[in-house]
């Protein structure tokens, strides 16, 4: 992971944001919520198409031959999602209360959110077991004071990663774990003025074994560049809708200039 390059590109990207045309920002924004949302629910078996994701959160058309919970998986992330962007826009850290909201809202309709297991889990295909009850809570209770600490430990990608991989490999609800911990990963990039990220449905099975390795080995590296090319490539698109702002506003400051 090249981290001072990212952040040159971070900076970039904060910098020049603002010569992103208006319309080019909200349709790109509006576009990524909709693969994010396609994205993340289908690593948990949605089986929604991206176009079928578009005519349920943005056309609101219902669509036939898809189960309710489906259509709700889809409908909840785009809200809690938004949640995120709001608490981000107000400044608010990371703590136990968001992330229990987070999870409440990705539930609504299905069951109910914002409560700890008290059962034991397991993840189909994986080497690693998630802990009982008792343990789990007392390793949710360490994971959210970790989170000040590992601030100063950790760079915002690493922090963002060990954020997501940490809280999943504790999965502490019964349901929706992976949602929450991408939800709450992005929570971090977002508020260390990154923008957010999507894990494409196709990488899932990389994306599975980079969070294996750290349930089982403690390493963070694997998934921590995984998640450093993808913001890189968010990155690169954003300064690309930068550069053409910047070259739209010269081409008009030319023909000013002749007239």
């Amino acid at each position: 992971m090249d981290y001072e390059l990212l952040l040159r590109k971070k900076r970039r990207y904060q910098l020049g944001k603002d010569k992103i045309p208006q319309l080019t920002s909200a349709s790109y924004e509006q576009a990524f919520e909709i693969e994010y949302t396609h994205n993340s629910t289908a690593i948990e078996g949605n089986t929604l198409t991206l176009m079928e994701t578009k005519l349920v959160l943005e056309d609101g058309i219902s669509v036939g031959g898809k189960n309710l919970r489906e259509i709700y998986e889809q409908i909840n992330h785009q809200k809690a999602f938004r949640y995120v962007k709001e608490c981000i826009a107000n400044h608010v850290g990371l703590e136990e209360k968001i992330v229990k909201d987070i999870h409440a809202m990705l539930m609504e309709n299905i069951l109910v959110g914002g409560v700890y297991r008290n059962v034991d889990v397991y993840i189909s295909g994986a080497q690693h077991t998630p802990p009982s009850p008792n343990e789990m809570y007392r390793q949710v209770k360490n994971f959210y004071g970790d989170l000040l600490w590992k601030r100063d430990q950790l760079n915002s990608i690493e922090l963002a990663a060990w954020t997501h991989a940490e809280f999943v490999r504790i999965h502490p609800f019964p349901d929706g774990n992976g949602r929450t911990s991408r939800l709450i990963m992005n929570y971090q990039l977002m508020a260390q003025g990154f923008p957010p990220i999507s894990i494409a449905k196709e990488n899932r099975l990389l994306y599975f074994n980079t969070l294996e390795a750290y349930a089982m080995e403690g390493n963070l590296s694997l998934f921590a560049e995984m998640i450093a090319d993808l913001e890189e490539q968010q990155l690169d698109r954003y300064i690309g809708m930068i550069i053409q702002g910047e070259e739209l506003d010269q081409g008009y400051q030319d023909q000013g200039q002749i007239l």
